[in-house]
């Protein structure tokens, strides 16, 4: 079964590429701003009709949650907009690398703290050494 959970990450992945790609056409073509709010206008749509009809109907239970955790769609919301503005300038490659670096250097400290309720990982040489060559490469990715 954890095979099938990776496949779905990479597929994830995938579909991040794509989305950064359109959601940066998009944007050049009606504007920054314009582009990221259409883009979260239509994935608030199918997500709205998803939970409609798949979810377990414990919406207003947002209420009663930890207000820290209603962060997620202003963060969304920001990596929305950002890519929509540089990947037409930087390409689509240069900035996912970028974005995945971050991810990798962020997500290895809430590892390490165990924040927001996860799994301790303590960071170590090995990932000190998986972050480096991930810098290495993102350089070379920026080299002209």
């Amino acid at each position: 079964m954890k095979w099938l959970w990776m496949m779905l990450a990479l597929a994830a992945g995938m579909a991040v590429s794509v989305q950064a790609g359109v959601n940066g056409g998009l944007g050049k073509r009606i504007g920054v701003f314009e582009g990221a709010f259409v883009s979260f206008l239509i994935g608030t749509v199918v997500l709205f009709l998803m939970q409609l009809f798949l979810g377990k109907g414990e919406l207003l239970a947002m209420f009663s949650v930890p207000k820290w955790q209603l962060i997620g769609g202003i963060l969304g919301a920001f990596y929305v907009f950002v890519m929509v503005l540089i990947v037409p300038k930087i390409g689509v490659a240069n900035s996912l690398m970028a974005v995945i670096a971050g991810q990798l250097v962020m997500s290895s400290i809430v590892d390490h703290f165990g924040l927001f309720g996860g799994q301790r990982i303590p960071f170590d040489m090995m990932r000190l050494a998986a972050l480096g060559f991930l810098f290495l490469a993102l350089w070379l990715f920026f080299r002209k």
